[in-house]
């Protein structure tokens, strides 16, 4: 039985798992109801902020050891990526959550 685990290429498995992964996003993400979009909005933002952790890493590899400039620069544009989206999601759910509050008159 360990002999068929190891017969699958690896890049097969984790681009099995990918596709897998794109399938259930894409219909979960268009069964949400309009009422829980900025609950979303929101977790997708926390999303992101990981995306940043990983991306400072990934910059910061070339000064804790001998990293390739690929790694920082594909870390760079991540970091970049990742703070356009908070940035823009945070505006969002603002915009949002003020279509909620009650107009003063």
């Amino acid at each position: 039985m360990e002999h068929i685990a190891q017969a699958v290429d690896p890049f097969v498995f984790r681009l099995s798992i990918f596709v897998l992964a794109v399938f259930v996003g894409y219909f979960v993400v268009w069964s949400v109801t309009p009422a829980l979009h900025t609950p979303l909005m929101s977790v997708t933002n926390a999303i992101s902020s990981v995306i940043v952790v990983g991306a400072l890493l990934a910059v910061g590899v070339g000064m804790i050891s001998s990293g390739s400039g690929w790694a920082r620069g594909f870390g760079f544009i991540a970091l970049i990526f990742a703070c356009v989206n908070i940035f823009g999601g945070f505006l969002v759910t603002q915009r949002m959550l003020a279509m909620y509050k009650k107009k003063t008159k």
